[in-house]
């Protein structure tokens, strides 16, 4: 079983949440510690867009730049993405830098959650790609992600993109709005935990 899915199972075993095993990579942090620690700034938040209307995927004749042509943030999505940021803004959640994938529903909850967004090709759905171009893609994430600074001054980086992406990226599944919390440690995302925006954050 993979170690963050055994210290999950753990957790839900002895009536908790996630089992924490701080102090090294591959520490998996709960409530206020995440927190606090997303407080400090330098970490890296991968957010899943918010909810959409139904589907897979997007329709025949997809064009960026097109919302129109594009699965798009449905109302409840749309109210799930203002209610994220006002929970990491009431958290006390320093954030620098926001990119996103340009497809609509991305760059909708950017904007949304934050009021502003840099649309970034990186970020741009995985779906359609086969397994070399993730593959491809992914490294050169991690390379960019490795170059920037990870000081507490920078605030924390967000980057908004697709279910397939974070997979690749951090192997973890989200639900739509989620948000996972990681730090860039030997040139791969070394996760912390996810934060659960449903209840209002903690003071």
């Amino acid at each position: 079983m993979h170690r963050r899915g055994f210290l999950a199972a753990l957790g839900a075993a002895l009536g908790g949440g996630p089992v924490m095993a701080a102090g090294m990579p591959g520490q998996t942090l709960a409530g206020a510690e995440l927190w606090t620690r997303l407080r400090s700034g330098g970490h890296i938040l991968l957010m899943r867009h918010a909810a959409t209307d139904p589907g897979v995927g997007d329709p025949p004749g997809f064009r960026l730049g097109q919302c129109s042509t594009q699965r798009n943030l449905s109302a409840r999505g749309r109210r799930e993405a203002q209610a994220t940021g006002v929970a990491l803004r009431e958290g006390g959640v320093p954030i620098g830098a926001v990119w996103s994938s340009r497809w609509c529903r991305c760059l909708d909850t950017a904007r949304l959650a934050f009021g502003r967004v840099q649309p970034e090709p990186l970020l741009d759905s995985m779906f359609e790609e086969d397994s070399a171009a993730r593959h491809t893609r992914v490294a050169q994430t991690l390379a960019r992600l490795s170059a920037l600074p990870q000081a507490a001054n920078t605030g924390n980086l967000v980057l908004v993109t697709h279910d397939v992406n974070i997979r690749a990226l951090a192997d973890e599944a989200v639900a739509p709005g989620g948000v996972v919390v990681a730090r860039m440690h030997g040139g791969a995302l070394d996760v912390l935990g996810q934060l659960d925006l449903k209840p209002a954050a903690p003071s």
